[in-house]
């Protein structure tokens, strides 16, 4: 595999990383964590101390100012990228269904921009499950500052927000030109959006707190519409969960969130 190619394992603990060239396992939040023998995103240029707020795109801030690959990317220590079928995932171990070296260049010879598939929410828009899982005032925060300083993305925005699919997880794999872009944007919005929430009105719990990797979620897809979108070739593929899901829970919990307003406090 060409070493040019970089895709950040976010994690904050010690967990089964996949060997091939192309993964780096990164320890996030590391400014405020102890040792677990990874390296660090609190080295060089970087933002770790904004874990608990930006999650793992303190991760993603760290690769894009201090990894000179020409294609990077993100993965979760629990979620990674699979390009084997159905049937194969569901017999064989998850480790080795994980995405290789090889499988990668071959995606890689082909699409500038890999994606996980969408999460589909089925009964209720982006914009409203939001809102029933978390706090308003954040999102009411970011769509006033779009409005003011970034009309132009306003229409895509709005398009996203009424789809009930989205691409989540902020993980990716992209050009290094298409990364940079994307990062200098992101990181941009959310430094113009920090004065305007305040986290400590609400005595926002520590997963509510992650205010800003959250959001994230969302504009990555505004950003993908308006930069993206029919104008490079794109593939998305499946995300694997590492650790056994509760699903029953899961859409209990959701059913909860939408219908009697009661947001979340853990994932």
């Amino acid at each position: 595999m060409d070493p040019k190619v970089k895709i950040a394992i976010a994690t904050h603990k010690k967990y089964w990383m996949p060997s091939d060239s192309c993964y780096l396992p990164l320890h996030v939040g590391r400014k405020k964590g102890q040792d677990i023998g990874y390296i660090g995103d609190d080295t060089g240029d970087h933002i770790s101390w904004k874990n608990p707020y930006y999650c793992e795109l303190t991760g993603l801030y760290w690769c894009w100012k201090n990894q000179p690959a020409a294609y990077l990317g993100l993965a979760h220590y629990r979620r990674q990228y699979s390009v084997k079928s159905w049937l194969y995932r569901k017999t064989h171990k998850k480790e080795e269904c994980v995405m290789t070296d090889v499988e990668l260049e071959k995606l890689l010879g082909q699409y500038d921009v890999i994606l996980p598939k969408k999460r589909n929410y089925v009964i209720e828009n982006i914009r409203d499950h939001y809102l029933h899982t978390h706090y308003r005032e954040p999102l009411e925060a970011l769509e006033q500052l779009l409005k003011e300083e970034y009309p132009e993305y306003i229409p895509y925005y709005e398009r996203v927000m009424k789809r009930t699919q989205a691409h989540m997880f902020n993980m990716y794999i992209m050009r290094r030109d298409l990364s940079d872009a994307y990062c200098q944007w992101i990181f941009e919005v959310l430094g113009k959006l920090e004065p305007r929430i305040d986290t400590e009105v609400r005595s926002y719990s520590r997963f509510q707190a992650r205010v800003y990797g959250r959001l994230s979620e969302l504009l990555f897809n505004v950003w993908l519409d308006k930069n993206v979108k029919n104008r490079y070739k794109v593939k998305s593929i499946p995300v694997i969960y590492m650790e056994d899901e509760n699903w029953l829970r899961k859409g209990y919990r959701f059913l909860k969130s939408k219908f009697m307003n009661q947001i979340y406090e853990q994932s």
